[in-house]
C-alpha cells in the first residue's frame, strides 16, 4: 500500500517534538517505534506486517520486551493493530500529527495561544471587539439584567478606568445607558449591591450576577471571536462611539 512519498527529516522531527515528548515514550518505547516507521511510513507504507521474534532480533532485545513495548505502543496511539495472529502483526502506524494524543496536546496548546493572545486585545477602540462584548451578554445589561436596544447600550468598565481599570475582556462589560451613567467610579460589586437595594435585583439576581462578576474578573467569561485574526488586524479608531467609554 503506498502513499504520497513523505518528507523523511519532518517526520523525524515530528516524531522527536511531538510523538516522544506528548506519549512520554521512553527509550525501548523510541527504539521499537523508530524501528517499525522506518520499515512502514520511510518506505510508503501505512501498514506493516512483522513477527515479535524479527523485531526482537532487529532491534537487539528480546521477544518479552518488544511484545510489551509494541503493547504499550498500541495503548498509546502510536500504533494501530490491524490484526493479530501466531504468525504476526499487522499494524498501522499513523503519521505524528495523525496521533489522538498528540492532536489533543497541539489543540490544548492552541487554546493556550488562544488565551494568552486574548488578553493583549483592546476591546474598546475595536468595534468587532466592542461587538464581541455585547453579543457575550446576549442582549441584556450585565447588572440589571433588562434588556437592551442597540442604540443605548454601552461598554461599562468593572474596575472604572479612574482606577487603572483596562480594556481587556475582563474588564468590561455590556450595560444599559442608566446603569453606565449611575455606577460612574463605584466597584462592580458596590454597583450590583446598590441596586440590589434599590429593589432592582432580587437577592437571587445578586447571587448570581456575583458569581458572574467573579467569572467574568478570573477570564472565564470569554467572547465569542469567530475571526480573531481578522478582528486583531483591524486598525485602531481613533474617536469610538462616546457611549462606549464611559465606565
Amino acid at each position: 500500500m503506498n502513499n504520497k512519498k513523505l518528507n523523511a527529516i519532518l517526520l523525524w522531527k515530528q516524531m522527536e517534538d511531538l510523538v516522544a515528548p506528548r506519549l512520554r515514550l521512553g527509550i525501548t518505547d523510541r527504539v521499537v517505534y523508530s524501528h517499525l516507521v522506518r520499515h512502514s511510513r520511510l518506505e510508503g507504507k501505512t501498514q506493516f506486517r512483522f513477527s515479535i521474534p524479527w523485531l526482537a532480533k532487529s532491534v537487539g532485545m528480546c521477544d518479552g520486551t518488544v511484545r510489551e513495548t509494541v503493547r504499550r505502543l498500541i495503548a498509546k496511539g502510536a500504533l494501530r493493530l490491524i490484526e493479530r495472529s501466531s504468525v504476526g502483526h499487522i499494524i498501522e502506524v499513523p503519521l505524528p500529527r495523525r496521533i489522538r494524543a498528540v492532536q489533543v496536546a497541539a489543540r490544548a496548546s492552541k487554546r493556550a495561544r488562544q488565551a494568552a493572545d486574548l488578553e493583549k486585545l483592546d476591546f474598546l477602540h475595536r468595534r468587532g471587539l466592542r461587538e464581541s462584548i455585547h453579543a457575550r451578554e446576549r442582549g441584556m445589561c450585565f447588572y440589571c439584567l433588562r434588556r437592551v436596544k442597540e442604540e443605548t447600550r454601552c461598554l461599562d468598565h468593572v474596575v472604572p478606568r479612574a482606577a487603572s481599570g483596562q480594556h481587556s475582556y475582563r474588564n468590561l462589560v455590556s450595560s444599559c445607558l442608566e446603569c453606565n451613567t449611575q455606577k460612574r467610579v463605584r466597584s462592580a460589586e458596590d454597583f450590583l449591591r446598590w441596586l440590589y437595594r434599590e429593589r432592582r435585583l432580587t437577592a437571587d439576581e445578586l447571587a448570581g450576577r456575583l458569581r458572574a462578576l467573579d467569572t467574568l474578573m478570573a477570564g472565564r467569561l470569554r467572547p465569542a471571536l469567530a475571526n480573531c485574526a481578522a478582528i486583531d488586524g483591524e486598525n485602531r479608531e481613533s474617536s469610538g462611539p462616546r457611549k462606549a467609554r464611559r465606565g
